[in-house]
């Protein structure tokens, strides 16, 4: 079953679809289940990463799908931990996918861990405090280096970032050893958080946009929202939907995340949203107060403006 997805051309050429599953919180067999689900609703589009530990579950979701490969838009992350080891990493996540090749490979923070630390995703030091190495030492620009290095391998068609606020960007982008930009910045994008400014200035050096956690991470408060709920009632489809389809309707990429088949299959229900209905859910924020990120670590450094 193939579904009709929206595409938006990367700074590579290459199309990805602007809604794709995700699969965080997907391990222990529903990341096999999720993707397997997804692939026969018509998606083309699946987000893993190393931290996810449903790599050999998505992948063998993948091959046995009987798909062409080269119809389907993989992206997986490399995780802090990792970051002062790149192609060792990679080699691992391509090993566990089972897949020749990834469309798009992420650093998923901008700050790197303790490779050799007390714990494989969240070392501490001894007052309980992350163990982060010293960005002098190794910083997200070396990282992002050797991932460059990864796109002449023929195994990586494309790298991005994560998490990156527009300092770090703007850092990035000024290195001259950089030369490859960011074809993807995939952050936390939802009506709670919609994070404009920083979506306009990827758009404008050509870096594309994903949301994670669209429907408001845990809980999904998003779904419960009145104008949410309001525009869902008058154009027949259910509050996910359209919070779905303001994430397409403002030129991003989307990646809902869900275990179940009837939910995963509802996701793709999109709606053309008038500018009026997407300019209203544009405005939700202001009336509760201001932003509000539900996805913010405590590792000691400052992540987010």
């Amino acid at each position: 079953m193939s579904a009709n997805i929206p595409t938006i051309k990367l700074n590579t050429g290459a199309l990805i679809p602007q809604v794709g599953l995700g699969t965080w919180q997907s391990a222990d067999g529903d990341g096999y289940k999720s993707t397997v689900e997804a692939l026969k609703a018509g998606y083309t589009h699946i987000d893993s990463a190393m931290f996810y530990r449903n790599e050999a579950e998505v992948g063998k979701a993948i091959r046995e799908s009987g798909i062409p490969r080269e119809k389907l838009f993989i992206t997986t992350k490399i995780w802090p931990t990792d970051l002062q080891y790149v192609e060792e990493t990679f080699n691992k996540s391509i090993e566990l996918l089972g897949l020749d090749y990834v469309d798009l490979y992420l650093m998923h923070w901008p700050v790197a861990m303790n490779h050799n630390g007390n714990d494989r995703w969240y070392p501490t030091r001894p007052d309980g405090s992350i163990d982060i190495v010293d960005p002098k030492e190794w910083s997200y620009l070396d990282t992002y280096k050797e991932m460059q290095k990864l796109l002449k391998t023929g195994k990586v068609k494309a790298i991005g970032i994560s998490n990156f606020n527009k300092e770090r960007i703007e850092k990035l982008l000024a290195d001259p050893e950089v030369t490859v930009v960011p074809a993807v910045e995939q952050i936390e994008l939802h009506p709670l958080l919609p994070q404009q400014e920083l979506v306009d200035y990827c758009h404008s050096k050509g870096i594309a946009v994903e949301a994670y956690s669209p429907l408001g991470s845990t809980g999904a408060p998003i779904l419960s929202n009145e104008t949410i709920v309001k525009i869902a009632k008058k154009r027949g489809v259910n509050p996910a939907v359209i919070a779905i389809s303001w994430a397409v309707w403002r030129k991003t990429i989307v990646l809902p995340k869900s275990t179940h088949a009837e939910r995963i299959k509802a996701n793709l229900q999109l709606v053309e949203l008038t500018d009026e209905e997407g300019k209203e859910i544009d405005n939700i924020h202001k009336l509760l107060g201001g932003p509000k990120r539900l996805v913010d670590p405590k590792w000691g450094i400052k992540l987010f403006d």
